[in-house]
């Protein structure tokens, strides 16, 4: 049976979408929701958040990964934290530069549920020889790692409850701790619209470690707004790169079944509107 299945984005405001459960279960660390929906087709949900779906996944993950890889010479080792869809280190794994992708994931039934049931986000990416899984603690793994990496992805729910610490200046020393030189860091930051603080704040925690913070932003019909990103380093800058050398290196490295990211767009996610400017100046 169809239900109305809702995230608010505000205290006064939100998306919906209808929906017919497909599985729920409580795990020792989220409650994990997958829907079947006529829009975005399937989606999935922790804690009563939009995470991903099958449909519309392509403008996040592309819009995480692609611009800090790109803006990069040649990417060896990335580290995704979290991430357990599967869905980033599917587009890590497209460069062909790229030895080791290597996500840590702190539920490991998120990652059972996403190999089952989300093989158009994750597209065998679990399969993958480059690709090593470690079920455990993001944080405790950046403290503990010695290995350098060219890319952190930070593939996380949003900074609200015990996720707040993910998104503080401390845990962004951490993965620059973790990084090698010319590295960067990338994540989400939340909407600019319905988040100006969250965006504001995770920012300054940014620049509080990073020499270079790039902020950009992306439309996400399954979280109903405009939504940020940013690319934090202490020399790379994915601005500097001109549309033609961006689409130079994906031919290059072989890079393909992209349907949001060039080199067009790329230069393109950077251009932000007045309000933004003013946000996150």
């Amino acid at each position: 049976m169809a239900e109305r299945i809702f995230e608010r984005l505000t205290e006064s405001s939100g998306v919906w979408f209808d929906g017919t459960l497909v599985e729920r279960r409580q795990t020792p660390f989220q409650l994990l929701e997958v829907y079947d929906t006529p829009d975005l087709g399937r989606i999935f949900r922790l804690d009563g958040y939009n995470m991903t779906s099958e449909k519309d996944e392509f403008l996040y993950h592309e819009n995480l990964v692609h611009p800090a890889a790109i803006a990069h010479p040649a990417p060896r080792r990335a580290l995704v934290i979290g991430g357990g869809d599967g869905g980033s280190a599917e587009e890590l794994l497209k460069h062909g530069t790229m030895e080791l992708v290597h996500m840590a994931e702190l539920d490991p039934e998120v990652i059972e549920v996403s190999r089952a049931r989300f093989g158009a986000v994750h597209r065998g990416a679990f399969d993958d020889p480059r690709l090593k899984v470690t079920v455990g603690d993001g944080l405790a793994y950046l403290r503990a790692t010695s290995v350098r990496y060219d890319l952190v992805a930070m593939d996380l729910t949003d900074p609200v409850g015990p996720a707040v610490e993910l998104y503080s200046p401390a845990t962004f020393g951490l993965a620059r701790g973790a990084l090698a030189e010319g590295g960067a860091l990338v994540l989400h930051v939340g909407s600019p619209f319905s988040h100006p603080a969250r965006v504001r704040e995770t920012l300054a925690s940014l620049r509080q470690v990073f020499r270079v913070v790039a902020p950009y932003f992306v439309h996400i019909p399954l979280y109903g707004a405009l939504w940020g990103f940013a690319c934090a380093s202490d020399s790379l800058d994915p601005r500097a790169l001109a549309p033609e050398e961006a689409e130079r290196r994906l031919a290059g490295r072989g890079v393909s079944a992209l349907r949001c990211y060039n080199g067009e767009v790329h230069r393109a996610l950077f251009a932000l509107p007045n309000y933004v400017r003013e946000l996150v100046s």
